[in-house]
C-alpha cells in the first residue's frame, strides 16, 4: 500500500509500505480501505511548522484525522464508514467521567506516535468505525469530523433558544458551525471573516450578517461568540462581540501555543470562556444531521486530490483560496 509520511517541515513523501495486519493490532480491530481524508488546519500546522501546540514532530508521521473508508475484512466487510480519529484509554478519570475527548492518554490519528489516515489502508478499532448512510458520500463522511467539532463547540456555547451568536473565522469549522447554530434555533448569526470567498460561503451557509471586520458588531452584543480562527485578533473580536455575562468559545488552535486578550474587557463583561478540545461523543448526531440534509457538507469541499498528489493538496490548502481540500487515497 501507499502512505504519505511527513519527515520534516514541508517534507511529505509518498512511498510503498507493508499493509497493516489486523493480527497483533488488538481485539476488535478492523482493516479499512481509506477513501477520503480532509486536510485540517492542524495538518497544515504540522506540514508548515513540524509542530502544533506543544507537540513536535519526532519521527516520520502519517497525517490525517478526518476520514472515511470501507471495511475490508471481518463480518462488516464492505461497509462504508466514517472513522472516529480518537482512541481514548477508557480507564482514566476523564474517560470515567464521560469526557473521552479529554482522556489523559488518548491516541489520536495523525498525532504523536499514532499514524493517521493519509494512506490506502489502516487498521483501526471497529467500535470507532461509524456506518455511513447511503445518502452520505465518502467525502461527506470525512467532513463528519469537523462537523463534530462544530457540534461540540455549540454544546459548549449553551446558546439560549432563539439567541444570537457570532462566529469569528469562517474556515470549514466556522462554516459548519454557522449551519449547526441555525439548526439549533439561533435567531441570528454574525460571521466575521477577512477573506472574501469565505464571507460569501458564510452567507450561503446561513449567516444573517457577514463582515470582514468588527464594523458590524452591535453594542448590545450576542449571547455567545465562537472563535474559530486561532489568533489573538479573532479572540479579541469574539470578546468584543459578546454581551455582558455572555460566553466565548475558543475553537481555534494558535500556531505558537499561546492566546492573548485584554483582561479588562473580559473582566468588565464577566465573560465565561470555554475551550474546545476536539469533540466528545457526537458522531451519531453528526451523521444524523448529514443524512437528513440539515447541514450541507459537500459545499465545504472545494478541491480533491489523489494520494500521489498529496504535496499539491497541502500546497493548495495552505494558499487558503478555497475551503476544504480532500485527498482520495484510492484514486
Amino acid at each position: 500500500m501507499r502512505a504519505a509520511r511527513l519527515h520534516a517541515v514541508s517534507d511529505l513523501r509518498v512511498a510503498d509500505e507493508p499493509e497493516p495486519a489486523v493480527e497483533g493490532s488488538g481485539p476488535g480491530t478492523s482493516l479499512v480501505r481509506v477513501t477520503a481524508v480532509g486536510i485540517c488546519g492542524s495538518d497544515l500546522h504540522w506540514w508548515d511548522e513540524g509542530a502544533i501546540g506543544d507537540a513536535r514532530l519526532t519521527h516520520p508521521l502519517v497525517l490525517g484525522h478526518e476520514g472515511a473508508g470501507v471495511i475490508a475484512d471481518g463480518p462488516r466487510r464492505g461497509e462504508r464508514v466514517a472513522i472516529d480519529p480518537a482512541i481514548p484509554d477508557e480507564t482514566c478519570r476523564a474517560c470515567r467521567a464521560g469526557y473521552r475527548n479529554l482522556c489523559y492518554r488518548i491516541r489520536f490519528s495523525g498525532h504523536g506516535e499514532t499514524d493517521g489516515m493519509l494512506r490506502e489502508v489502516m487498521a483501526w478499532p471497529s467500535g470507532l468505525l461509524h456506518p455511513l448512510p447511503d445518502g452520505v458520500s465518502d467525502a461527506d463522511g470525512a467532513m463528519l469530523e469537523p462537523l463534530g467539532v462544530a457540534i461540540h463547540s455549540a454544546d459548549l456555547g449553551h446558546l439560549p433558544f432563539a439567541g444570537a451568536a457570532a462566529v469569528i473565522g469562517c474556515g470549514p469549522i466556522g462554516l459548519l458551525l454557522i449551519q449547526v447554530l441555525k439548526a439549533a434555533g439561533a435567531s441570528s448569526v454574525l460571521a466575521v471573516e477577512p477573506l472574501a470567498h469565505r464571507r460569501d460561503a458564510a452567507a450561503r451557509m446561513g449567516a444573517d450578517q457577514v463582515t470582514g471586520s468588527d464594523a458590524a458588531l452591535d453594542d448590545a452584543g450576542v449571547d455567545v461568540a465562537f472563535e474559530a480562527a486561532g489568533n489573538d485578533e479573532a479572540v479579541g473580536l469574539a470578546m468584543a462581540a459578546v454581551r455582558p455575562g455572555g460566553r466565548v468559545v475558543l475553537a481555534g488552535i494558535p500556531g505558537d501555543d499561546s492566546i492573548g486578550f485584554g483582561a479588562s474587557l473580559a473582566r468588565r463583561k464577566g465573560l465565561t470562556i470555554a475551550m474546545v478540545r476536539r469533540m466528545n461523543e457526537v458522531y451519531p448526531r453528526a451523521i444524523g444531521l448529514a443524512a437528513r440534509g440539515v447541514v450541507d457538507l459537500g459545499s465545504v469541499v472545494t478541491s480533491r486530490f489523489g494520494l500521489g498528489e498529496v504535496r499539491e493538496a497541502f500546497a493548495d490548502g495552505a494558499k487558503r483560496t478555497g475551503l476544504k481540500v480532500v485527498v482520495e487515497p484510492q484514486r
